[in-house]
């Protein structure tokens, strides 16, 4: 990552992904959507051995809705496509992965709204209430144990920092940017969900 500024990258995909989602007409593409996801992937490297199976897990569901873009155009139409496969709960289905990958955005939204507002050097208390908030409550005891045990091996904020090629005040500036454009996708995609009575919560 020499050089380069992920969480720069990060913020300027999703402010373009809610410029769509506000302009209320226009449906979220699968193409851009995939592609501001794998974004993000790095940023779960970063944070060690605890995230370990939320980044192999988010990888392989971002790359899954990248191939999906090759024949699906938006997000309604993918969800829209498994409902007519009878496919939406299937293990591997697009709309699961739609599912799973907006559960990793979520985590890091909330990450980053606990690194914000957390003093000191140390990322457990900020990355152990994103886990417990988005990942935990579908997460069986074997792995929630394991996630516990790793928030030990968590890099320090700085380690971090340093790894993302920002300091603290242009990384929480970054965040912001991050936080207010991501919120309104997931909203966004909740509703996807909620409006063809799909819920959620699976």
């Amino acid at each position: 990552m020499a050089n380069e500024k992920p969480l720069r990258k990060i913020s300027q995909a999703f402010k373009e992904l809610e410029a769509a989602v506000n302009s209320q007409t226009a449906e979220i593409e699968v193409a851009p959507f995939s592609s501001a996801c794998s974004l993000v992937s790095p940023l779960f490297g970063c944070l060690g051995i605890a995230f370990k199976f939320a980044e192999i897990d988010y990888v392989a569901k971002v790359h899954d809705l990248a191939e999906a873009s090759k024949s699906i155009s938006t997000l309604p139409v993918l969800l829209d496509r498994d409902i007519e496969g009878d496919s939406v709960r299937k293990a591997g289905s697009h709309s699961r992965n739609l599912l799973r990958v907006k559960r990793g955005l979520d985590m890091v939204r909330v990450l980053f709204e606990q690194i914000i507002v957390t003093k000191g050097n140390s990322l457990k208390d900020a990355a152990s209430k994103a886990y417990a908030q988005v990942f935990a409550p579908h997460h069986g005891w074997v792995i929630r144990k394991a996630v516990a045990a790793g928030m030990y091996a968590l890099p320090t904020k700085e380690q971090l920092l340093h790894k993302l090629n920002e300091d603290e005040n242009s990384a929480s500036v970054q965040m912001q940017n991050y936080i207010a454009a991501s919120t309104p996708l997931i909203l966004y995609i909740d509703k996807l969900f909620h409006s063809r009575k799909l819920g959620v919560d699976w």
